[in-house]
């Protein structure tokens, strides 16, 4: 995610294409507000996968994920069939399955969110996790 960010957002790395190319393709696709949403969509990967990767606010930024990839999944990879080899939804399968499993699980007993704050934050309304420990 970080990589596929700061090639959207910083115009850096294997994938760089910048904001304005990102937006030209999301325009392509028919996407309403390609700017905004590029930006949308590239914030999430570059500061969510920072997120995901030191764990914290690990079920909100799984979530924001597994929509961006299910998204991309129906959008761009659908009509190319499975394999990731010929651009199908193989590789956003698996990304959309990963971000829902992360969702589900939550932040793991060594995440930054259970260091700091010895339990999830931004859980339901009861102020206990979600997770049975």
């Amino acid at each position: 995610m970080i990589v596929s960010g700061a090639g959207k957002v910083l115009a850096v790395g294997p994938k760089s294409m910048g904001i304005s190319s990102f937006a030209g393709f999301l325009a392509s696709l028919g996407v309403p507000l390609p700017a905004v949403a590029a930006w949308g969509v590239g914030l999430v990967e570059l500061v969510g996968g920072f997120l995901l990767l030191v764990g914290l606010f690990v079920r909100i930024t799984g979530s924001l994920i597994a929509i961006i990839m299910f998204v991309a999944m129906v959008a761009v990879h659908l009509p190319n069939g499975y394999p990731s080899s010929s651009g199908g939804i193989e590789y956003t399968l698996t990304l959309v399955l990963l971000a829902l499993a992360v969702v589900l699980s939550g932040p793991g007993a060594l995440s930054l969110e259970r260091a700091l704050f010895d339990e999830e934050v931004l859980t339901s309304g009861t102020g206990r996790s979600m997770r049975a420990d």
